[in-house]
Protein backbone atom coordinates (compact mmCIF):
# COMPACT_ATOMS: atom_id res chain seq x y z
CA UNK A 1 0.00 0.00 0.00
CA UNK A 2 1.13 3.81 -1.02
CA UNK A 3 1.31 6.71 0.88
CA UNK A 4 -0.04 10.10 -0.30
CA UNK A 5 3.81 10.63 -0.72
CA UNK A 6 4.24 7.57 -2.99
CA UNK A 7 1.23 8.78 -5.34
CA UNK A 8 3.61 12.32 -5.66
CA UNK A 9 6.64 10.57 -6.12
CA UNK A 10 5.20 8.30 -9.06
CA UNK A 11 3.46 11.17 -10.84
CA UNK A 12 6.87 12.66 -10.57
CA UNK A 13 8.44 9.52 -12.19
CA UNK A 14 5.69 9.87 -15.07
CA UNK A 15 6.71 13.46 -16.24
CA UNK A 16 10.17 13.11 -16.22
CA UNK A 17 9.58 9.68 -18.44
CA UNK A 18 7.15 11.52 -20.25
CA UNK A 19 9.94 14.81 -20.34
CA UNK A 20 12.79 12.12 -21.07
CA UNK A 21 14.68 13.56 -18.28
CA UNK A 22 15.54 9.81 -16.90
CA UNK A 23 18.75 8.09 -17.51
CA UNK A 24 19.13 5.00 -19.57
CA UNK A 25 18.81 2.87 -16.85
CA UNK A 26 15.69 4.48 -14.85
CA UNK A 27 13.78 4.10 -18.23
CA UNK A 28 14.75 0.73 -18.59
CA UNK A 29 13.34 0.28 -15.06
CA UNK A 30 10.44 2.27 -15.71
CA UNK A 31 9.41 0.57 -18.81
CA UNK A 32 9.73 -2.76 -17.05
CA UNK A 33 7.36 -1.45 -14.00
CA UNK A 34 4.47 -0.40 -16.76
CA UNK A 35 5.24 -3.53 -19.06
CA UNK A 36 3.64 -4.95 -16.08
CA UNK A 37 2.13 -3.36 -14.35
CA UNK A 38 -1.07 -2.24 -16.44
CA UNK A 39 -2.49 0.75 -13.46
CA UNK A 40 0.69 2.49 -13.85
CA UNK A 41 0.50 2.53 -17.58
CA UNK A 42 -2.23 3.33 -17.55
CA UNK A 43 -1.30 6.62 -15.72
CA UNK A 44 0.96 7.39 -18.21
CA UNK A 45 -1.30 7.72 -20.84
CA UNK A 46 -3.51 9.77 -18.51
CA UNK A 47 -1.13 12.26 -17.83
CA UNK A 48 -0.35 12.52 -21.00
CA UNK A 49 -3.52 13.28 -22.53
CA UNK A 50 -3.58 15.58 -19.33
CA UNK A 51 -0.78 17.76 -20.21
CA UNK A 52 -1.33 18.01 -24.15
CA UNK A 53 -4.43 19.30 -23.16
CA UNK A 54 -2.94 21.92 -20.86
CA UNK A 55 -0.36 22.26 -23.94
CA UNK A 56 -3.27 23.33 -26.54
CA UNK A 57 -5.29 25.24 -24.19
CA UNK A 58 -2.27 27.62 -23.42
CA UNK A 59 -1.75 27.28 -27.30
CA UNK A 60 -5.52 28.87 -28.10
CA UNK A 61 -5.26 31.37 -25.54
CA UNK A 62 -1.93 32.94 -26.34
CA UNK A 63 -3.44 32.42 -30.07
CA UNK A 64 -6.69 34.41 -29.23
CA UNK A 65 -4.32 37.32 -26.73
CA UNK A 66 -2.51 37.85 -29.69
CA UNK A 67 -5.66 38.53 -31.73
CA UNK A 68 -7.27 40.79 -29.34
CA UNK A 69 -4.11 43.26 -29.43
CA UNK A 70 -4.19 43.47 -32.92
CA UNK A 71 -8.18 44.62 -32.76
CA UNK A 72 -7.47 46.65 -29.93
CA UNK A 73 -4.73 48.24 -31.60
CA UNK A 74 -6.37 49.12 -35.21
CA UNK A 75 -9.51 50.13 -33.03
CA UNK A 76 -6.83 52.73 -31.61
CA UNK A 77 -5.45 53.50 -34.60
CA UNK A 78 -8.94 54.06 -36.07
CA UNK A 79 -8.51 51.53 -38.81
CA UNK A 80 -11.68 49.53 -37.35
CA UNK A 81 -14.20 50.63 -35.58
CA UNK A 82 -16.48 49.21 -32.47
CA UNK A 83 -20.11 50.21 -30.78
CA UNK A 84 -19.57 49.68 -26.88
CA UNK A 85 -22.07 47.04 -25.78
CA UNK A 86 -23.97 47.14 -23.09
CA UNK A 87 -26.38 45.27 -20.18
CA UNK A 88 -27.44 42.01 -21.99
CA UNK A 89 -25.51 42.60 -25.40
CA UNK A 90 -22.16 43.06 -23.55
CA UNK A 91 -22.60 39.49 -21.25
CA UNK A 92 -23.54 38.27 -24.92
CA UNK A 93 -20.36 39.28 -26.52
CA UNK A 94 -18.32 38.60 -23.43
CA UNK A 95 -19.31 34.77 -23.38
CA UNK A 96 -19.11 34.37 -27.21
CA UNK A 97 -15.37 35.72 -26.66
CA UNK A 98 -14.47 33.56 -23.94
CA UNK A 99 -17.19 30.55 -23.94
CA UNK A 100 -13.93 28.45 -25.29
CA UNK A 101 -11.57 29.30 -22.73
CA UNK A 102 -14.25 28.25 -20.56
CA UNK A 103 -15.35 25.42 -21.81
CA UNK A 104 -11.60 23.86 -21.99
CA UNK A 105 -10.91 25.28 -18.23
CA UNK A 106 -13.86 23.10 -17.74
CA UNK A 107 -12.90 20.01 -18.87
CA UNK A 108 -9.33 20.69 -17.68
CA UNK A 109 -10.44 20.66 -14.21
CA UNK A 110 -12.67 17.61 -14.55
CA UNK A 111 -10.25 15.99 -15.97
CA UNK A 112 -7.76 16.71 -13.62
CA UNK A 113 -10.06 15.89 -10.50
CA UNK A 114 -11.22 12.53 -12.01
CA UNK A 115 -7.01 11.65 -12.41
CA UNK A 116 -6.19 12.43 -9.15
CA UNK A 117 -8.82 10.62 -7.62
CA UNK A 118 -8.35 7.47 -10.17
CA UNK A 119 -4.73 7.87 -8.97
CA UNK A 120 -5.82 7.57 -5.42
CA UNK A 121 -8.27 4.61 -5.78
CA UNK A 122 -5.29 2.68 -7.56
CA UNK A 123 -2.84 3.64 -5.12
CA UNK A 124 -4.34 3.93 -1.79
CA UNK A 125 -7.74 2.12 -1.84
CA UNK A 126 -8.98 5.11 0.65
CA UNK A 127 -11.50 7.05 -1.57
CA UNK A 128 -15.00 5.59 -1.31
CA UNK A 129 -16.63 4.68 -4.80
CA UNK A 130 -20.03 7.11 -3.73
CA UNK A 131 -17.57 10.05 -3.63
CA UNK A 132 -16.37 9.04 -7.14
CA UNK A 133 -20.50 9.02 -7.99
CA UNK A 134 -20.30 12.38 -6.57
CA UNK A 135 -17.70 14.20 -8.21
CA UNK A 136 -19.01 12.92 -11.83
CA UNK A 137 -22.58 13.80 -10.96
CA UNK A 138 -21.44 17.14 -10.19
CA UNK A 139 -18.94 17.77 -13.35
CA UNK A 140 -22.08 16.21 -15.62
CA UNK A 141 -24.61 19.01 -13.92
CA UNK A 142 -21.90 21.53 -14.81
CA UNK A 143 -21.85 20.11 -18.42
CA UNK A 144 -25.77 20.30 -18.73
CA UNK A 145 -25.42 24.11 -17.60
CA UNK A 146 -22.98 25.04 -20.29
CA UNK A 147 -24.58 23.00 -22.78
CA UNK A 148 -28.04 24.95 -21.80
CA UNK A 149 -26.31 28.72 -21.92
CA UNK A 150 -24.87 27.77 -25.24
CA UNK A 151 -28.31 27.35 -26.88
CA UNK A 152 -29.79 30.37 -25.52
CA UNK A 153 -26.71 32.48 -26.82
CA UNK A 154 -27.24 30.30 -30.31
CA UNK A 155 -31.20 31.09 -30.23
CA UNK A 156 -30.54 34.77 -29.58
CA UNK A 157 -30.47 37.27 -32.30
CA UNK A 158 -27.76 39.87 -30.56
CA UNK A 159 -24.26 39.42 -32.33
CA UNK A 160 -21.27 40.83 -31.13
CA UNK A 161 -19.76 44.05 -33.59
CA UNK A 162 -17.90 42.67 -37.03
CA UNK A 163 -14.86 43.75 -37.74
CA UNK A 164 -15.42 46.19 -40.88
CA UNK A 165 -12.64 46.65 -43.16
CA UNK A 166 -12.12 50.37 -44.47
CA UNK A 167 -13.87 50.86 -48.24
CA UNK A 168 -12.78 54.24 -50.22
CA UNK A 169 -14.46 56.10 -53.45
CA UNK A 170 -11.67 55.63 -55.24
CA UNK A 171 -8.87 53.43 -55.97
CA UNK A 172 -5.34 53.38 -57.30
CA UNK A 173 -2.25 51.84 -57.19
CA UNK A 174 1.30 52.24 -55.75
CA UNK A 175 4.51 50.29 -55.69
CA UNK A 176 6.95 50.43 -52.37
CA UNK A 177 10.19 52.13 -53.34
CA UNK A 178 11.67 51.42 -49.25
CA UNK A 179 11.00 48.76 -47.59
CA UNK A 180 10.67 51.19 -44.64
CA UNK A 181 7.02 51.72 -46.16
CA UNK A 182 7.41 54.33 -48.83
CA UNK A 183 5.35 54.16 -51.44
CA UNK A 184 5.14 56.03 -54.90
CA UNK A 185 2.08 56.73 -56.56
CA UNK A 186 0.13 59.22 -59.10
CA UNK A 187 -0.27 62.87 -57.53
CA UNK A 188 -3.67 63.08 -59.13
CA UNK A 189 -4.41 59.94 -56.56
CA UNK A 190 -3.83 61.57 -53.39
CA UNK A 191 -5.21 65.17 -54.23
CA UNK A 192 -8.77 62.83 -54.70
CA UNK A 193 -8.21 61.63 -51.44
CA UNK A 194 -8.74 64.69 -49.35
CA UNK A 195 -9.59 62.36 -46.17
CA UNK A 196 -7.80 58.92 -44.80
CA UNK A 197 -5.90 57.42 -47.27
CA UNK A 198 -4.63 53.54 -46.78
CA UNK A 199 -3.13 50.54 -48.99
CA UNK A 200 -3.97 47.00 -49.04
CA UNK A 201 -1.36 44.27 -50.15
CA UNK A 202 -2.08 41.06 -52.03
CA UNK A 203 -2.65 39.63 -49.01
CA UNK A 204 -5.86 41.21 -47.96
CA UNK A 205 -3.64 43.32 -44.92
CA UNK A 206 -3.95 47.10 -44.77
CA UNK A 207 -2.28 50.12 -43.75
CA UNK A 208 -2.86 53.72 -42.74
CA UNK A 209 -0.71 55.61 -44.91
CA UNK A 210 0.22 59.39 -45.25
CA UNK A 211 1.33 61.92 -47.93
CA UNK A 212 5.19 62.76 -47.94
CA UNK A 213 5.66 64.69 -50.78
CA UNK A 214 3.47 65.36 -54.25
CA UNK A 215 4.44 67.04 -57.82
CA UNK A 216 1.99 68.00 -59.56
CA UNK A 217 4.28 68.43 -62.58
CA UNK A 218 5.37 64.56 -62.90
CA UNK A 219 1.70 63.45 -60.84
CA UNK A 220 4.24 61.47 -58.66
CA UNK A 221 3.60 61.23 -55.29
CA UNK A 222 4.95 59.87 -52.03
CA UNK A 223 3.17 58.10 -49.73
CA UNK A 224 4.83 56.85 -45.78
CA UNK A 225 3.11 53.69 -44.31
CA UNK A 226 2.73 54.97 -40.88
CA UNK A 227 0.89 51.85 -39.36
CA UNK A 228 2.12 50.04 -36.61
CA UNK A 229 1.15 46.47 -37.51
CA UNK A 230 3.99 46.90 -40.85
CA UNK A 231 6.63 45.25 -40.71
CA UNK A 232 10.03 46.55 -42.78
CA UNK A 233 10.69 44.31 -46.13
CA UNK A 234 14.57 44.24 -46.78
CA UNK A 235 15.83 43.85 -50.43
CA UNK A 236 12.98 44.47 -52.45
CA UNK A 237 13.42 42.31 -55.50
CA UNK A 238 13.36 44.99 -58.47
CA UNK A 239 15.83 48.04 -59.11
CA UNK A 240 14.36 51.54 -60.44
CA UNK A 241 16.17 52.65 -64.07
CA UNK A 242 18.08 56.14 -64.48
CA UNK A 243 18.25 56.37 -67.96
CA UNK A 244 15.44 56.07 -70.89
CA UNK A 245 13.88 53.23 -72.49
CA UNK A 246 14.05 52.00 -76.33
CA UNK A 247 11.36 52.34 -78.50
CA UNK A 248 9.75 48.83 -79.03
CA UNK A 249 11.07 47.53 -75.55
CA UNK A 250 8.55 44.91 -74.12
CA UNK A 251 6.65 46.14 -71.13
CA UNK A 252 4.53 44.96 -68.24
CA UNK A 253 2.66 46.35 -65.37
CA UNK A 254 0.35 45.24 -62.56
CA UNK A 255 -2.30 47.19 -60.79
CA UNK A 256 -5.99 47.02 -59.43
CA UNK A 257 -8.22 48.31 -61.94
CA UNK A 258 -10.26 45.85 -59.41
CA UNK A 259 -10.45 44.27 -55.94
CA UNK A 260 -7.58 41.97 -57.14
CA UNK A 261 -4.03 42.47 -59.13
CA UNK A 262 -4.31 42.30 -62.77
CA UNK A 263 -0.77 41.89 -64.84
CA UNK A 264 -1.29 44.03 -68.23
CA UNK A 265 1.93 43.81 -71.12
CA UNK A 266 3.00 46.21 -74.26
CA UNK A 267 5.79 47.77 -75.39
CA UNK A 268 6.91 51.01 -75.24
CA UNK A 269 5.41 52.83 -78.53
CA UNK A 270 7.12 56.48 -78.01
CA UNK A 271 9.72 57.76 -76.14
CA UNK A 272 7.22 60.91 -75.37
CA UNK A 273 3.97 61.58 -73.50
CA UNK A 274 1.24 63.16 -74.21
CA UNK A 275 2.11 66.26 -76.48
CA UNK A 276 5.36 65.67 -77.04
CA UNK A 277 6.31 65.60 -72.71
CA UNK A 278 9.78 64.87 -72.62
CA UNK A 279 8.78 63.69 -68.87
CA UNK A 280 6.76 60.81 -70.47
CA UNK A 281 6.55 57.81 -72.65
CA UNK A 282 3.43 56.36 -74.46
CA UNK A 283 3.26 52.84 -73.86
CA UNK A 284 0.85 50.28 -75.63
CA UNK A 285 -0.68 48.44 -73.19
CA UNK A 286 -4.47 47.38 -71.31
CA UNK A 287 -5.17 49.79 -68.47
CA UNK A 288 -8.26 50.32 -66.74
CA UNK A 289 -8.93 52.90 -63.71
CA UNK A 290 -7.56 51.89 -60.86
CA UNK A 291 -4.50 51.22 -62.75
CA UNK A 292 -2.85 54.88 -62.03
CA UNK A 293 -0.33 54.56 -60.23
CA UNK A 294 1.41 51.18 -61.38
CA UNK A 295 4.66 49.97 -61.55
CA UNK A 296 6.06 49.81 -65.49
CA UNK A 297 8.97 47.28 -65.77
CA UNK A 298 11.19 45.70 -68.67
CA UNK A 299 12.22 42.03 -69.19
CA UNK A 300 15.15 42.77 -66.71
CA UNK A 301 13.11 43.53 -63.73
CA UNK A 302 13.75 47.38 -63.64
CA UNK A 303 10.94 49.72 -62.93
CA UNK A 304 11.03 51.93 -66.01
CA UNK A 305 7.49 53.99 -65.60
CA UNK A 306 4.75 54.68 -63.53
CA UNK A 307 0.87 54.12 -65.26
CA UNK A 308 -0.07 57.92 -64.82
CA UNK A 309 -3.20 58.43 -67.56
CA UNK A 310 -4.89 56.83 -70.94
CA UNK A 311 -5.85 58.49 -74.11
CA UNK A 312 -9.24 58.25 -73.99
CA UNK A 313 -9.69 58.46 -77.56
CA UNK A 314 -7.28 55.85 -79.28
CA UNK A 315 -7.12 51.99 -77.41
CA UNK A 316 -4.34 50.82 -75.48
CA UNK A 317 -2.75 54.51 -75.66
CA UNK A 318 -1.33 55.08 -71.77
CA UNK A 319 1.52 57.95 -71.09
CA UNK A 320 3.33 56.48 -67.88
CA UNK A 321 6.19 59.05 -65.97
CA UNK A 322 9.98 57.84 -66.54
CA UNK A 323 11.12 56.29 -63.31
CA UNK A 324 14.25 59.09 -63.56
CA UNK A 325 11.40 61.50 -62.19
CA UNK A 326 11.68 59.17 -58.90
CA UNK A 327 14.83 59.99 -58.08
CA UNK A 328 14.28 64.30 -59.20
CA UNK A 329 11.18 63.17 -56.72
CA UNK A 330 13.20 62.12 -53.60
CA UNK A 331 15.65 65.41 -53.99
CA UNK A 332 12.80 67.85 -53.87
CA UNK A 333 11.72 65.76 -51.08
CA UNK A 334 14.64 66.04 -48.91
CA UNK A 335 15.18 69.78 -49.84
CA UNK A 336 11.33 70.69 -48.68
CA UNK A 337 11.93 67.86 -44.89
CA UNK A 338 15.93 67.50 -44.27
CA UNK A 339 14.07 63.94 -42.06
CA UNK A 340 13.23 62.15 -45.43
CA UNK A 341 16.06 58.72 -45.59
CA UNK A 342 14.44 57.20 -48.60
CA UNK A 343 16.71 54.61 -50.05
CA UNK A 344 16.06 53.46 -53.49
CA UNK A 345 16.11 49.50 -54.73
CA UNK A 346 19.50 49.29 -56.94
CA UNK A 347 19.54 45.94 -58.21
CA UNK A 348 17.03 43.42 -59.63
CA UNK A 349 16.94 39.94 -58.52
CA UNK A 350 14.00 39.13 -61.04
CA UNK A 351 16.59 39.45 -63.93
CA UNK A 352 16.99 35.82 -65.70
CA UNK A 353 13.39 34.61 -64.34
CA UNK A 354 10.56 33.61 -66.80
CA UNK A 355 7.52 35.89 -66.83
CA UNK A 356 5.00 33.68 -64.56
CA UNK A 357 8.28 34.11 -61.52
CA UNK A 358 8.91 37.83 -62.01
CA UNK A 359 4.95 38.46 -61.32
CA UNK A 360 4.57 36.50 -58.06
CA UNK A 361 8.18 38.40 -56.97
CA UNK A 362 6.19 41.79 -57.76
CA UNK A 363 2.80 40.79 -56.15
CA UNK A 364 4.03 41.86 -52.47
CA UNK A 365 5.14 44.99 -53.26
CA UNK A 366 2.49 46.58 -55.16
CA UNK A 367 -0.51 47.96 -53.59
CA UNK A 368 -3.71 48.57 -53.92
CA UNK A 369 -4.31 52.40 -52.58
CA UNK A 370 -7.98 53.50 -51.38
CA UNK A 371 -9.26 56.90 -50.09
CA UNK A 372 -12.65 59.25 -49.92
Amino acid sequence: MHNKMDDILLLDAVERYMKGEMSAEERTFFEEVRKNNPEVDQLVVEHTYFLNELDAHATVKAYKHALHEVESKMIDEGVISQTPLKGKARVVALWKRYKRSIAVAACIAGLVSLTLTGVMNKYNGQVDKSEITQLVDKINNTAKKVDDIKDKLNNNPQTSPKKTVPTGDFRATGFLIDGNGYIVTNAHVVKKMNAAIYVENNKGQYYNVKAVYTDNTSDLAILKIVDTSFRTITNLPYSIRKTNSDLGEQLFTLGFPRNEIVYSEGYLSAKSGNDGDSTAYQISVSVNPGNSGGPVLNKNGEIVGIITSKNSTADGVVYAAKSKNIYKLLEAAKKDDNSQNIKLPNNSNLKGLDRTQQVKKMEEYVFMVVGK
